[in-house]
């Protein structure tokens, strides 16, 4: 029998799941979200799924680290050259950077505290969900899911992992950024050029200030979708036990 109060059996849920995704709550290591926001502003809080928070210190990042060239000084740096790499930043946007890049370690960190706190006592209260949503627009519901292809489709194309288990928001920004880092990087340009075997015109073409987002983006895509669908996993067994114990258990049997 559950131990929460029938008054206030609705005041917290793991999850809830709508025509546009599924978003529940479970555990995290903050020091992995601090780490992802460290590695891209943003991140964190998408892992979250603080879905405003999360592309407002997106887009931040890529107009700001953009605008004070900080990957091409990045780029100088792990060459040794940090003469030209203090040549191309633009203090003015760097000094605008710093403070939104440290809130959005330290913010992401501290919500993920929070966020863990709520699923033990949303888990204490073991509210009802819906498993199942269908609109005009979209069908969602609760099933299992092969994180191995997540993780596939996520490094063919960043955002398709995304697809696979859901979660729309963060599919479509993620491919639709994907599409502008690549195309101002040249990055298929270059890839032209090496298979073409010259190496020194695919060298050329490459724009290092747009490529270095692209490694973050894809690392982003496949943690993201390989770590949602285990906790989709793990959501659908939840549901389905507690399913089967309300509905086929008899009260004398003890699971």
């Amino acid at each position: 029998m559950d131990n929460f109060h029938p008054t206030n059996k609705e005041r917290r849920f793991k999850a809830y799941l709508g025509p546009l995704g599924t978003t529940q709550l479970h555990l995290r290591n903050p020091y992995v979200v601090a780490w992802w926001s460290a590695a891209f502003p943003g991140f964190g809080h998408l892992l979250l799924s603080k879905y405003i928070r999360g592309f407002s210190l997106f887009i931040w990042e890529v107009f700001v680290n953009s605008m004070s060239n900080l990957n091409h000084a990045i780029v100088f740096s792990f060459i040794g050259n940090f003469e030209m790499a203090k040549e191309v930043l633009d203090p003015r946007w760097l000094l605008l950077y710093l403070p939104v890049y440290m809130f959005a370690i330290w913010d992401s960190y501290r919500t993920t505290m929070d966020i863990n706190k709520e699923f033990i006592l949303a888990e204490r209260e073991n509210a009802e969900i819906n498993t199942y949503s269908i609109t005009s627009m979209e069908i969602n519901y609760l099933d299992k899911r092969r994180p191995i292809m997540a993780v596939l489709w996520s490094l063919m194309t960043p955002g398709l992992g995304q697809l696979y288990i859901h979660r729309i928001f963060t599919a479509i920004f993620t491919m639709g950024f994907m599409i502008v880092f690549v195309y101002f990087s040249n990055a298929l340009v270059a890839v032209h050029w090496i298979f073409l075997g010259d190496l020194n015109e695919a060298k050329e073409v490459i724009d290092p200030q747009w490529f270095l987002f692209i490694p973050s983006n894809i690392g982003f895509a496949v943690y993201d979708s390989y770590t949602n669908t285990v906790e989709n996993n793990k959501l659908y067994e939840s549901e389905q036990r507690k399913f089967l114990r309300k509905n086929y258990q008899h009260y004398h049997v003890k699971l």
